[in-house]
């Protein structure tokens, strides 16, 4: 079904021109998305080619925003959606698509996406009125790692990426592959292919509260936020001796999820206390109790411990915990989207770079949903895959 007339996009003309990525693109063909893929190179032989890499990857992509999970859906949405913009005359065939995108160079790949998606947040970080106080406006990044389950390399071990998502936007900003496994690596691999870190704070969880990041974050004049848990040993119990009972601290209730939970939040400045120096950087440690009743003998307390390089200046008590808590919407909003909206642990695509560029895929189509205004992403896959212009619509504000 074409798009009604009185929306036109100049979308379908751009990609007419991706098959031929030797004719420039002119001013109505600059839209920011396919602009990022130019620099990508074609893994391929110049002789026998018969669709452009950039035509294949807006293939992939559209399909990956339809819900598509394997090489199979991928082609057959390239040869049958309604909307599978005209990028040739006919669609790559599985094959075609399995061997290309396998072979792709990752790692050019998610930088030109990467310039991409922090290009656009800049953009609606500068559209937005400032935070009222300044500080509530501070640049928030949550650093994670996911496993791929059902995927392997070429040694038998299954795929381990790690990622970056920033708190106000919940967009993906970059991932990056964990090599043999060792996360804590990955750490500083990961956060500098992000152009700046001045001014932003990093939230993590226990294994990368390393000195080695913390002295890593300050000299780019970023800040951090960790858990501190038992693989800090001498760390945590420090913290634990704090003065805690004399601190003063705020409670928060709330209720959802059949469940009634409270949180108190108590934070101590480590000026003098000797943590100062135990840890690099270290200026003010917080306690959060948390207590959940899901109903009669279901009840649970936890506490937990961090420590920041934020001082009592830079952000108040209820800040630092809000900053804590929303740490775990990379769980809530990247990871579980990937394993049950996007079904990413029960994909078998396992050649070459086909897992990484996968959830790449998924992280873009993911990013291009929330900043298109979908707060559901299982139903924007569906709005995608049903509505005759949603893609075209979508990727023109791209």
């Amino acid at each position: 079904m074409p798009a009604i007339p009185s929306s036109p996009s100049v979308l379908p003309a751009v990609l007419q021109a991706v098959g031929a990525p030797t004719e420039p693109l002119s001013p109505a063909e600059s839209i920011r998305l396919i602009r990022a893929l130019e620099g990508v190179p074609d893994p391929r032989r110049a002789r026998g080619r018969r669709h452009g890499l950039r035509a294949i990857l807006l293939l992939a992509l559209q399909a990956a925003m339809a819900g598509a999970t394997t090489w199979v859906a991928i082609a057959q949405w390239a040869s049958t959606a309604p909307q599978a913009l005209a990028v040739c005359a006919r669609p790559p065939s599985e094959p075609t698509l399995r061997r290309v995108l396998s072979a792709i160079d990752i790692t050019v790949i998610e930088a030109a996406l990467t310039r991409w998606i922090t290009g656009r947040r800049d953009a609606l970080a500068a559209a937005s009125p400032p935070a009222q106080p300044a500080v509530e406006g501070r640049c928030v990044l949550a650093v994670d790692g996911k496993t791929l389950r059902g995927s392997t390399d070429a040694a038998g071990r299954q795929v381990k990426l790690i990622s970056v998502y920033d708190h106000a936007y919940g967009l993906v900003l970059t991932q990056a592959a964990v090599v043999d496994g060792d996360e804590i690596a990955a750490f500083t691999t990961v956060l500098d292919t992000l152009p700046d870190l001045n001014g932003c704070l990093v939230t993590a969880d226990a294994l990368h509260c390393q000195r080695t990041h913390a002295d890593w974050l300050h000299a780019r004049g970023g800040h951090y936020l960790f858990t501190v848990k038992n693989n800090q040993p001498t760390l945590r119990a420090a913290v634990r001796r704090l003065p805690w009972a004399q601190a003063p601290g705020s409670r928060h209730r709330g209720r959802g999820h059949g469940r009634a939970e409270s949180r108190s939040i108590k934070v101590i400045d480590l000026e003098g206390t000797g943590i100062d120096a135990l840890f690099p950087h270290a200026t003010r440690a917080l306690k959060v109790v948390r207590r959940r009743r899901a109903g009669p003998g279901r009840s649970s307390v936890e506490i937990v411990y961090a420590v920041t390089s934020l001082g009592h200046r830079d952000a108040d008590d209820r800040l630092l915990a809000g900053w804590l808590r929303g740490h775990w919407a990379i769980e809530n909003r990247v990871h579980h989207v990937r394993d049950v909206t996007q079904r990413e642990d029960a994909s078998r695509i396992r050649t070459g770079t086909g897992p990484q560029l996968m959830a790449l895929l998924r992280n873009t189509a993911t990013n291009l949903a929330r900043l298109a205004g979908h707060a559901n992403i299982a139903a924007a896959h569906r709005d995608a895959a049903w509505h005759p212009t949603a893609i075209t619509d979508t990727l023109n504000t791209a």
